[in-house]
């Protein structure tokens, strides 16, 4: 069966827990306090949600939400896994994992696995200081390599302006890009295959420099270098969302490094940055920025069905396609 026949994929999309009005105050009040000015506090329902994807023409979205204290982030895995049973055929769980310790990170990791039913898992490019690319990770990537897991890395927006520039407007994209690239030299992407990893925003701004690490990495001046070689091998094997990035300046690097049958959708949906205008264009720009001819993009729509065949198994039995 034609998996596009399943309809659009959205493998990017964030949920909050319930909250209070006061609760969701204090996070609107917060942000104030990092630069980020949104009009009013930040409010995630199910319901609204449900009714956005359908006026977008949204099948399924998979939900994430990485909260940055381990108490939270297996509340808001249950909370997300709750929502999941609820609407089988329209949600799917990307479980949240607290990568600065490896044996919690494993602990939830099996949690979410055998009890909640992920479809995949969420890391956070820098997660209260540990980056992905930190040795001790090593066993949570080996057990994520035994079930050939899809891992969703996105940066981590709640840190203060920088230059006095919210961190969302771009400083996220060079986060992701250090994640990538540390990953890289230490080989993560050739040493656990298996894993599926995709890269949220069109990877940042890994693939614009991919080719200044491909010049420089291996010189005499850079400790424990990295060849050319290494870093295509690597690259090939990252798919990248195209969340807040479908635009000519961001599909271009990123085609030419990790090719068009690497691109999923992606849209955001959920972040307080992102409104029902800016993913409409976003999503309108897959087909009138350049990049992609009409039938490419039309498959980048439908890509994450692809990677994620339980929820895809979900969607047709909903359909009735068995």
């Amino acid at each position: 069966m034609d998996l596009q026949s399943l309809g659009t994929f959205d493998i990017h999309a964030h949920f909050l827990l319930p909250s209070s009005e006061r609760e969701a105050r204090d996070v609107w009040q917060a942000m104030l306090g990092q630069g980020i000015y949104f009009a009013a506090p930040h409010v995630w329902s199910v319901e609204h949600t449900l009714s956005h994807m359908d006026q977008a023409g949204t099948a399924m979205q998979l939900l994430s939400y990485i909260p940055s204290r381990l108490r939270m982030l297996r509340e808001a895995n249950d909370y997300g896994a709750t929502v999941v049973d609820q609407h089988p055929s329209r949600f799917g769980l990307l479980a949240a994992l607290p990568t600065d310790n490896v044996e919690a990170a494993i602990a939830e990791a099996k949690r979410a696995h055998e009890e909640l039913g992920a479809d995949g898992f969420a890391v956070t490019a820098n997660y209260n200081g540990t980056y992905l690319g930190d040795p001790s990770l090593r066993p949570l990537w080996e057990l994520l390599a035994s079930w050939d897991a899809v891992v969703f890395v996105h940066p981590d927006a709640r840190k203060p302006a920088v230059l006095g520039h919210p961190v969302p407007l771009y400083e996220v994209a060079f986060e992701t890009a250090r994640a990538v690239f540390d990953m890289m030299f230490r080989e993560v992407f050739s040493d656990y295959p298996e894993i599926t990893f995709v890269v949220a925003h069109c990877g940042g701004a890994f693939p614009a420099l991919t080719g200044r690490l491909s010049m420089l990495g291996n010189e005499s001046w850079v400790p424990q270098g990295i060849t050319a070689e290494s870093v295509a091998r690597q690259s090939e094997r990252l798919f990248v969302d195209t969340a807040a990035t479908a635009t000519l300046h961001a599909l271009q690097p990123a085609l030419a490094t990790v090719g068009d049958d690497h691109i999923v959708y992606g849209s955001d949906w959920g972040a307080p940055c992102t409104t029902p205008a800016s993913m409409a264009a976003n999503r309108d720009g897959l087909f009138s920025c350049g990049a992609l001819d009409e039938a490419q993009a039309e498959r980048v729509l439908g890509r994450g069905w692809e990677l994620f065949p339980a929820a895809a198994a979900r969607r047709r039995a909903s359909l009735g396609m068995g």
